[in-house]
This record gives C-alpha cells, structure tokens and sequence, in this order.
C-alpha cells in the first residue's frame, strides 16, 4: 500500500536539534511492518514521487527508484532527472530500515554526504501530489 511519509533532519553537528526545514516528502510503498516494498513499488513507480526541501534552496522533485542487487540485495535511491546520471541521491539500506513515526533513515545527497534524517509521519492512503500541502 501506498504512504505519504515525511523526514526531517535529524540532530547533527550542524543542526544540534535537527530541523524541520530540510528534509523529504515522499509517496512510498510500504508494508505492514513499515518497509519499504519492491513488489508493491513495481506495481505503482508511477505514483512513487519525491519532494526535497532544504531550506531557502527550494524544492526539488523526483521519484523513488528500485535496484536489484547492491549492497544487502537492493539499493533504493531518489532520481532527480531519470535522463542524466549522477543526480541520483542514495539511501543507506534503506531495504531494512522500518518507516515508522520516531525512527531513522540516512541519504546521501547527489555529492553523496550522508544525511540522517527522522520520520516523522506516515499517512497510509491514495497518493497526493508531493509537496502539494507545503
């Protein structure tokens, strides 16, 4: 089944709270136990979108990719522009990670610095447009 989620940063360095203006709002295919389902994301890539805010730098969309193989039998990945490589930002085994309110994700950006961001909500349901309540 489909579900709205949204990340925020989570604390670091930098941001010793975390921040809720940098992070990820995303339409995903999850399981009963939280995790992200390939079978599930096969049948509906098309609704599958990704919104990245961060700060004053805007918002970027994109979709949530699904690779065979990788490191732990899969990698899933945020595509900014399916028709040029490199822009690709990777989640950290996100395979095994459970989208549940409270718990944690790490992506590394397109320069691949990893960023652990914390869920801090999931609505299960029909898919909206990502970002449309911003």
């Amino acid at each position: 089944m489909l579900h709205h989620v949204t990340l925020h940063l989570a604390r670091s360095k930098q941001f010793p709270e975390g921040s809720p203006r940098y992070g990820y709002e995303m339409t995903a295919p999850l399981d009963d136990q939280g995790r992200l389902d390939p079978q599930e994301w096969s049948n509906t890539r098309a609704h599958c979108r990704v919104c990245r805010f961060w700060g004053d730098e805007g918002e970027r969309q994109g979709v949530l990719v699904h690779r065979p193989g990788g490191s732990g039998g899969a990698t899933w990945m945020i595509d900014y522009n399916q028709d040029r490589a490199g822009d690709e930002e990777a989640g950290y085994h996100l395979h095994q990670h459970r989208f549940v309110p409270g718990e944690y994700v790490t992506i590394g950006d397109d320069d691949g610095h990893p960023h652990t961001f914390q869920v801090v909500s999931v609505t299960a349901g029909t898919p909206r447009r990502v970002g449309e309540d911003r």
